[in-house]
């Protein structure tokens, strides 16, 4: 059974660091693209970062291209996405997510495993 488990949410001040961590059990995820999204009150889930597989090419929401970075620690078959200068807007549930067999990349639709998600504070 494949579980992915986040961590590292919490309340920080706008401009401050956060960094996420994405577990998994029951995959490698070194074997498989990653992705983190995230979900605003009242907004639907919306794509932030990805990796392929190899971990050789990132890709980015515009929103917070520049400010944070997917990455991955294949020892400890964890996913994680580093968060700077953070923004109230950046306010949401984060959830990572392991990359299905089709659909988009930016699409909630192409990935077939998610964690439960972990909520991020940003205040002014």
């Amino acid at each position: 059974q494949v579980q992915l488990v986040e961590s590292g949410g919490g309340l920080v001040q706008a401009g401050g660091p956060l960094r996420l961590s994405c577990a998994a059990s029951g995959r490698t995820l070194s074997s498989y693209a990653m992705a983190w999204f995230r979900q605003a009150p009242r907004k639907e889930r919306e794509f932030v970062a990805f990796m392929i597989r190899s971990g050789g090419r990132t890709l980015y929401a515009d929103s917070v291209k520049g400010r944070f970075t997917i990455s991955r620690d294949n020892a400890k078959n964890t996913v994680y996405l580093q968060m700077n200068s953070l923004k109230p807007e950046d306010t949401a549930v984060y959830y990572c997510a392991s990359r299905g067999d089709s659909g988009s990349y930016v699409d909630t639709h192409g990935y077939d495993y998610w964690g439960q998600g972990t909520q991020v504070t940003v205040s002014s």
